[in-house]
């Protein structure tokens, strides 16, 4: 064998494996969404469809990688570029790993409990129309010429308002309870545009939330002042002023256990409301009693039972709803 021939080391000389990074945060791309879907599916399945969306795009993302690195498995890549750039590629691709999945884990949605769950049934008072990006909730005798518009809470399971929605809908309104993307209120800041356009036949229009989604509804308000004549604050308060809007009914609803929106966070915030807006505080009240989806970590401890908390809740906003 020629000299020659013994020495020569092959085409893998002065090239090396793919560093095995990739591989690890293939397997988390792919694993996280994966196991975020079986713990959550019933209420991602009912929620805004962007949620499921992402979890697949993210997945996905974790095959690919997964599949590029075992195409070069079984061969070897010369080595491109300088190593600091190599280093930098590696650090963003854990940055946005992290971020990005961490955001995931974040979102997860607080879920309704099976009694909300259950209240998505029709009944003789309500009829209840479930959508990709809306719950609607009419009542069966008349045509309804109220109309609220209601953004849940951040991160909250829509279902979880149904219950007492309903019992507001059976006084002769429509109610739309808008599901969000990713549950996050900011993200769904003009959808009641689509909801008012809908209904021509409903002549005065509320819009209202529970906690962040009151103040995306407060947002809308104050930028339409000649649609919205009523502003529903469950567990919420204003960022910007409608001190001066006298074409404005609005209703505050709040609990004096609330460990989120503080009492003192509803007191310091009357400046920003109309003169006569209508206070309810429902005492010994948490943040979790304005929806059914359970206990929420860091709430206050309540004092009432969630029934006799929610009549309340609910009486005040069908007094706003006649109001107008």
């Amino acid at each position: 064998m020629p000299y020659e021939e013994v020495l020569d080391p092959g085409p893998a000389l002065g090239r090396r494996r793919r560093p095995r990074l990739s591989v690890a945060l293939g397997i988390l791309w792919l694993v996280v969404p994966l196991v975020l879907f079986v713990l959550d599916r019933s209420v991602l399945l009912a929620g805004n469809p962007a949620q499921v969306i992402a979890l697949a795009a993210c997945g996905l993302i974790g095959v690919v990688l997964l599949a590029r690195d075992r195409s070069e498995a079984d061969g070897v890549r010369p080595e491109h570029g300088r190593p600091w750039r190599r280093a930098v590629g590696r650090t963003l691709g854990v940055l946005v790993t992290l971020v990005v999945l961490g955001a995931l884990v974040w979102l997860r949605p607080f879920a309704a409990t099976p009694e909300a769950v259950a209240a998505m049934s029709d009944s003789a008072q309500v009829r209840i129309t479930d959508a990709p990006a809306h719950i609607v909730i009419t009542p069966t005798s008349g045509t309804p010429t109220r109309g609220l518009i209601f953004q849940p809470g951040a991160r909250v399971d829509p279902r979880a308002y149904v219950p007492m929605l309903a019992e507001v809908s059976r006084q002769g309104v429509l109610v739309v309870v808008v599901k969000q993307p990713f549950g996050i209120g900011f993200l769904a800041m003009t959808a009641p545009d689509t909801f008012i356009e809908r209904h021509p036949e409903v002549t005065s229009w509320a819009v209202g939330g529970h906690s962040l989604g009151g103040v995306v509804a407060t947002t809308y308000a104050h930028d339409h002042p000649g649609t919205v004549k009523g502003l529903l604050l469950w567990a919420s308060y204003p960022v910007g002023s409608l001190a001066g809007r006298t074409d404005l009914s609005v209703a505050s609803v709040s609990g004096s256990r609330d460990g989120f929106t503080t009492p003192a966070d509803v007191e310091a915030s009357r400046s920003l409301l109309p003169g006569d807006t209508a206070y309810t505080r429902v005492e010994g009240a948490v943040h979790s009693f304005f929806g059914d989806y359970g206990d929420q970590p860091g709430d206050g401890t309540p004092t009432v039972d969630r029934v006799t908390a929610q009549r309340q809740i609910v009486d005040a906003t069908v007094a706003l709803m006649d109001s107008l």
